[in-house]
């Protein structure tokens, strides 16, 4: 039997607040365990949760960049259930009247561009953290984590394979940190997914029964994660075996899932009201203004590069990638007007450097103004390419502009005819046996003749020039 891949992602994004969704507690990471801690996340008798107005703002921009409908009135609700890093012995998040539904993102996969649906998207809090000492037989309970403030993405069953399922991960991650509201670390847990797995066969409408996975930290166990489950259940339906609706975990070490627990419904969290919290009401006011503030979002933007800078697809999708390499990108054309040449440069030489020394487009040692003037001065013929590519890297180590860098060092290139006829007439003459060579037709000699000439000029002649003159000065009778 052909059966159809099914699979829907809960995608949880920490928001970049300062504070924690219903206390003050700093959300810092990696600070010493148990210290950044309050009556309100520790979750003591009679402290009452204060909801952070920034958390429901970075929350409402997720929900307009994915098209989602801003529910007026949301509310919170408990979560019950027991694990030792949660304090209160329930989750505050929101359940039946979350803050936003319906929304959806475009994928590209081979066939095109593909719309997955988004359920919903709702505010909680996280949990704290359990770390295992396996030496001791022990485990410990840090929770600066909980209460740290969390948006829970939920698309629709709409992905049909793993490769998809990594599309459109990578997509939310990509606008989440456009929008400034997540910084999409993997490594440290700020975004992870879940992911609900199932198959039927092609062309029934019932889904089948799911699994749920769960330790996927990085893209690549994602993939990987996705295809063996896909594998496993196909092997048991074709021998007609059932899946058993549960909980896994992946492996890496082993590349395997493995079965955790049985997977309950909804209704074994017993979902209430949070009766500590009043419900958050979302006028069209307060929406406006959110939406006023959401800059352009990667695909709108990777469209208009190409559009207005005439730049491939491809090139307009490495520059967007990020938002601030895009803004990098975007002040060199505004200064120099040359797209295509700072989209080489930006892509080539700077990205290199940055990425060997791990550092962003916020933190480029290579000021625009900079690159943008040395593009200039390569038109200009004041320097050659390959005199260029020296003078970037000096840029990226000093963080001098280029004029300054090429005065000191003298690497001004040579354009005066006379000093290059002088020096083509040197050439000439110590090659005497060459220059009947090539007069007798070995054309290929005519490079030999151009390397001795920046080899006697210290690569400071203008190539250009170079092979012009040389061309009059072997045809001259």
């Amino acid at each position: 039997m052909d059966f159809e891949t099914v699979i829907g992602l809960e995608v949880h994004a920490q928001l970049l607040t300062c504070t924690k969704i219903f206390c003050g507690c700093s959300t810092a990471f990696g600070r010493p365990p148990n210290s950044l801690t309050c009556p309100v996340c520790l979750a003591l008798p009679g402290a009452l949760p204060v909801l952070n107005r920034k958390a429901v703002e970075f929350a409402m921009k997720m929900a307009l960049a994915t098209g989602c409908r801003i529910n007026e009135q949301n509310v919170f609700a408990r979560k019950n259930y027991f694990y030792p890093d949660l304090p209160k012995g329930y989750q505050i998040s929101q359940d039946t009247l979350p803050l936003a539904e319906g929304g959806h993102i475009l994928i590209e996969v081979q066939d095109g561009n593909t719309k997955i649906g988004i359920e919903r998207i709702h505010m909680e809090e996280d949990a704290g953290k359990l770390i295992h000492d396996e030496a001791n037989r022990a485990s410990y309970v840090d929770l600066n984590r909980a209460g740290v403030p969390l948006i829970e993405i939920v698309s629709k069953p709409d992905l049909r394979s793993p490769a998809a399922a990594v599309h459109y991960l990578k997509s939310l991650h990509e606008i989440l940190v456009y929008l400034e509201i997540c910084d999409g670390n993997m490594e440290e847990g700020s975004f992870r997914c879940d992911a609900n797995v199932s198959l039927r066969p092609r062309g029934q409408s019932t889904l089948g029964r799911r699994t749920e996975l769960k330790n996927l930290n990085s893209f690549r166990h994602v993939q990987r994660a996705l295809e063996y489950e896909v594998t496993r259940q196909r092997r048991l339906l074709e021998k007609g075996l059932e899946v058993e609706q549960e909980t896994r975990l992946w492996d890496e070490a082993q590349g395997m899932t493995m079965s955790m627990r049985s997977k309950g419904e909804a209704r074994d969290y017993r979902y209430f009201p949070e009766p500590d919290l009043v419900p958050v009401v979302i006028d069209e006011a307060w929406v406006a203004k959110v939406r006023a503030d959401l800059p352009e979002l990667p695909q709108a933007r990777r469209e208009r590069f190409v559009s207005a800078y005439g730049i491939p697809a491809y090139d307009a999708g490495v520059l967007t990638s990020d938002r601030r390499l895009a803004d990098y990108y975007e002040d060199v054309v505004r200064l120099c007007d040359r797209p295509k040449i700072a989209a080489n440069w930006v892509m080539g030489d700077v990205m290199r450097l940055l990425n060997e020394d791990r550092r962003g487009a916020h933190d480029c040692p290579v000021m625009p103004e900079s690159l943008a003037e040395m593009i200039l001065l390569i038109e200009e013929g004041v320097v050659s390419g390959k005199m260029a590519k020296e003078i970037i890297e000096q840029m990226y180590r000093t963080g001098r502009p280029p004029a300054q860098i090429i005065a000191e060092k003298g690497m001004v290139q040579i354009t005066d005819e006379g000093e290059l006829d002088a020096t083509i007439a040197a050439v000439l003459e110590a090659n005497p046996r060459q220059l009947a060579e090539y007069r007798g037709g070995r054309d290929k000699l005519f490079g030999y003749f151009v390397g001795q000439v920046m080899k006697l000029t210290g690569g400071k002649a203008n190539p250009k020039l170079v092979n012009d003159l040389l061309k009059k000065a072997l045809h001259h009778d």
